[in-house]
């Protein structure tokens, strides 16, 4: 099953994306309507908040007076706590019983106003926000939903900013335009990648794009933060510590468009033991491993090749390619990986010699069309330098007083 967090700022459309997605077969989840669904006529959530806060919070006809429960629910702490206490486990159950009921191919779209707020993001496969300036939230809050201008106000500025949804979102939908204009962006968006997405989940399917080089991308650190969210809930004191490693943890390095991520593990066997935790999560592990993996061809006798070991994972959203790499905490491998970044990080000259190197090396492989053997023609291209790199890495790093 995929999972997508959709959200957006109040009067920003997502229910428009909500309900084109269910159009196109998405099984939509909708925290709005659960949390209004929980305190109906006759539930035990309305029984409830009858019992706290008093008989006052009902319409004549029984129904919940939603002001009226404002109006005492918010005039204090206390009081807000206790029906943060009566409504969210209820929201809880009620979310779990329709996900349980989804189809496991399903594509699983839950709308939830405060996701980001929340920071519920790393639960998801997907975060997908919907955008429109403040100003014209606010127009469109006042026009169409006859919202006093100072409410809206109000309760955008007590929303997250767009810096920080910006910050949390994988998908960026820019609904600023003329309605249904961005119905298409969302057919795309549903076709060429949550319904793939959700195949390769179901087949264990790593998306690998042929090795090519492309400029220096700002948004990679971002995608990097967001990844190692997700991964840190998948693996959680199993992983000793998660880095962002490889050429697109180095700002101002070209490299192929696939985010390097390493999981630090106490064993192997821990790393085996999060296989299928990590395929649910969308990083399916490549079993037969022909990876962009920097290290000597020769290790000159000093190292035990086992100790070189490592579990590697790619990932299955058609949208980010990722490979994740399980590698023991301490061993050669793992050191290797963080020292070689930071020696990149800190040496300008370094970094334009390997660029170099790298550039040759994806004109070897663009002479490939199989993805098996453009990368081995990108690996082999590299490895002479990197037997003279591998020493002088650890050199940098003596003098530097590195520290892992």
């Amino acid at each position: 099953m995929l999972r997508i967090g959709l959200t957006g700022g109040i009067g920003a459309g997502k229910s428009t994306v909500s309900k084109i997605m269910a159009d196109l077969g998405a099984v939509i989840v909708d925290a709005d309507l659960i949390a209004r669904e929980v305190v109906e006529p006759g539930t035990p959530g309305l029984a409830a908040l009858v019992e706290r806060f008093g008989n006052d919070i009902l319409t004549d006809a029984g129904a919940l007076d939603r002001p009226a429960l404002a109006a005492r629910a918010f005039a204090d702490e206390e009081s807000r706590l206790a029906l943060n206490s009566i409504v969210h486990p209820l929201v809880g159950a009620r979310t779990a019983e329709l996900i349980d009921a989804a189809a496991e191919d399903a594509v699983l779209v839950q709308d939830i106003p405060l996701l980001v707020e929340g920071g519920m993001g790393a639960a998801f496969h997907l975060v997908v926000i919907v955008f429109v300036d403040a100003e014209e939230r606010v127009r469109r809050l006042v026009g169409s939903r006859g919202m006093p201008e100072a409410d809206a106000r109000a309760r955008i500025a007590a929303q997250a900013t767009d810096e920080q949804r910006r910050a949390a979102a994988d998908v960026w939908l820019d609904n600023s335009g003329e309605p249904g204009a961005l119905e298409p962006e969302v057919r795309d968006l549903w076709s060429e990648r949550l319904v793939p997405f959700a195949a390769n989940i179901r087949t264990r399917t790593v998306v690998r794009p042929l090795p090519e080089l492309v400029a220096p991308n700002p948004r990679w650190a971002g995608e990097a933060d967001r990844l190692i969210a997700r991964l840190r809930l998948v693996c959680g004191e199993r992983a000793v510590r998660i880095d962002h490693i490889g050429s697109t943890a180095v700002d101002g390095m070209p490299a192929e468009d696939v985010i390097d991520l390493q999981v630090t593990v106490a064993d192997l066997a821990t790393a085996d033991d999060l296989a299928e935790p990590l395929a649910e999560a969308g990083f399916p592990r490549i079993e037969h491993i022909t990876s962009d993996d920097p290290k000597p061809s020769s290790l000159g006798g000093e190292t035990d090749p086992a100790l070189w070991d490592k579990r590697i994972h790619g990932g299955a959203d058609p949208g980010r390619p990722v490979n994740i790499h399980l590698r023991v905490d301490g061993w050669p491998g793992q050191q290797f990986a963080l020292v070689f970044r930071d020696w990149l990080r800190a040496e300008p000259g370094v970094r334009a010699e390997y660029a170099e190197i790298k550039e040759g090396a994806a004109g070897k492989a663009a002479g490939h069309s199989s993805y098996a053997d453009a990368i081995t023609a990108y690996i082999d291209a590299k490895s002479p330098w990197f037997d003279t790199a591998y020493p002088r890495a650890w050199q940098w790093a003596e003098r530097s007083d590195w520290k892992a």
